[in-house]
């Protein structure tokens, strides 16, 4: 059985040869192309002093020289270590220290960044002629790696803290590969669509999920609301990958033309709200499929195009555990809220750890910080981040059922809840809002709606007006920029009915 990137390039090639495995850019390739690309990548890799082991970081768009760096040091047995292209200064130095990159393959201006910020190691600079920067050279055979192997490191969004690098073994992205493609129901027959970034694992391993079945993939240069339709409608998409928090934003959108144009039939959505899910099918015509995924882990809980429950993340994978425990890590009764630990029965299905810390076994117990309920029938539901619970009056508040409570008020296009000093103790419950387009709210009226909705203890007390709340480049709302930044002059009190 295919345990390997290059095992899978390979195989992929001599079954699927001719047929289109990847558009990006201006370019498409063939899986035998792809192939070839791969070997060739490995070779200008090895010509240019990398060796198995070797870290080689990337800061690239969307574009097809990345794609070719991912199963080139894949190929080779380096480590790619992907970076996110919006880092700047000390979040940049700090992923470098972290990361110890031997080389760093980047666009002018972000490897000048990275320079600048603490790089030492060798730079390639990528240009716009679809020729790989470390110089063309005959193409290598693939080396013996091993599935345990890391092949990648990937670098967590720091929502909630600093970011880590996830040491994301060989034989993960081919689990991936396969459990996504059985979620999705995927065949050769289809074509995938992401506008995600491919610096983070969703994108990534769209590139596993069309290989394990000989489908095509149109990799977009980024996402835009406005354009997202005709974008997939061009491209002739029947399955599409998003986030969340992007379907309220295609929502939003006034009726168009490429509503219904596209081919679409389900799509990877993980964390829909319920309400946005069912608008969502409605609108657009297609069902989409939710789950429980992380850098560091796998697809362990999913729904399917056949069944799902809206608001759910799904029920458990064949060849995964999981528990809902207690601060104590006991279990605790379905229908209780606790976090969400996973378990992998599937050999190197899971990362071996964070950077600098001890290779963890493939099938130990993997603490998520989720807050999750599960119910007596096997259907987890997430509730919110453990950082992101918020403790007001001895009680626990979820943020994300604050959310959800604020997101049903009509004015109100997005919310997030987050906790900010109280003058007694523990925390406020404040929301940042964006108003949906040509509406108008007034902060007294949402928090009439919520006390209607939600228990007096879990009502906002502070809300803002926000034109668009602040984002990582992954869709994943970055609450620890509201937290510091806490109530303004702007913030409306609802002890005093006027601005903070």
């Amino acid at each position: 059985m295919i345990s390997t990137l290059p095992e899978l390039v390979d195989t992929a090639a001599g079954t699927f040869g001719d047929r289109v495995f990847l558009r990006i850019g201006d370019t498409t390739r063939t899986y035998a192309e792809t192939r070839e690309a791969t070997a060739t990548m490995a070779g200008a890799l090895a010509a240019q002093g990398c060796r198995p082991g070797d870290r080689v970081a990337a800061l690239l768009s969307n574009r097809v020289e990345l794609v070719d760096l991912v199963l080139g040091c894949a190929w080779l047995g380096a480590v790619v270590v992907p970076l996110n292209t919006a880092l700047r200064g000390r979040s940049l130095r700090h992923v470098l220290h972290e990361a110890q990159p031997r080389f760093l393959y980047a666009e002018p201006e972000l490897a000048r960044l990275a320079v600048e910020a603490g790089h030492r190691g060798g730079v390639w600079v990528a240009g716009d002629a679809d020729v790989p920067a470390p110089g063309v050279t005959a193409p290598l055979p693939p080396a013996p790696v091993r599935p345990e192997d890391t092949t990648a490191v990937l670098f967590t969004s720091g929502t909630t803290g600093t970011s880590r690098g996830v040491r994301c073994p060989q034989g993960q992205f081919v689990h991936w590969g396969r459990n996504v493609a059985d979620a999705l129901r995927l065949t050769a027959d289809d074509t995938l669509h992401t506008a995600l970034p491919l610096f983070h694992t969703n994108a990534l391993n769209t590139l596993a999920q069309v290989m394990t079945v000989g489908a095509s993939c149109t990799v977009d240069a980024r996402f835009s609301a406005s354009r997202y339709w005709s974008r997939v409608t061009d491209s002739g998409a029947t399955v599409v990958h998003l986030l969340g928090a992007m379907a309220p934003m295609l929502l939003a959108q006034p009726p168009g033309p490429y509503d219904r144009a596209h081919r679409v039939r389900c799509g990877l959505s993980p964390a829909t709200p319920a309400a946005a899910w069912e608008a969502f099918r409605a609108r657009f015509g297609v069902t989409l499929v939710d789950g429980f995924g992380s850098t560091e882990t796998n697809l362990v809980l999913g729904s399917t195009p056949e069944e799902y429950r809206p608001g759910y993340m799904g029920t458990l994978r064949e060849g995964f555990s999981a528990r809902v425990v207690d601060e104590g890590l006991a279990p605790v009764a379905d229908g209780t809220p606790g976090e969400l630990l996973v378990r992998s029965h599937r050999l190197n299905a899971f990362s071996t750890g964070y950077l600098g810390e001890p290779t963890l076994p493939s099938d130990s117990w993997r603490r998520t910080g989720d807050r999750v309920i599960r119910e007596p029938d096997g259907w987890y539901r997430f509730v919110d981040r453990i950082k992101d619970v918020i403790r007001r009056r001895g009680e626990n508040i979820s943020s994300g059922e604050v959310e959800s409570v604020v997101r049903s008020h009509p004015a109100v296009a997005e919310a997030a809840a987050f906790p900010v000093a109280s003058e007694l103790a523990e925390d406020e419950v404040m929301v940042a809002v964006v108003v949906r387009a040509g509406g108008a709210l007034d902060p007294a009226d949402l928090a009439r709606h919520c006390a209607h909705e939600l228990p007096a203890f879990a009502v906002p007390r502070y809300i803002e007006t926000v034109a668009e709340l602040p984002l990582t480049e992954t869709g994943k709302i970055r609450k620890a920029v509201l937290r510091e930044r806490g109530v303004t002059a702007g913030t409306w009190d609802r002890v005093g009915g006027h601005p903070g």
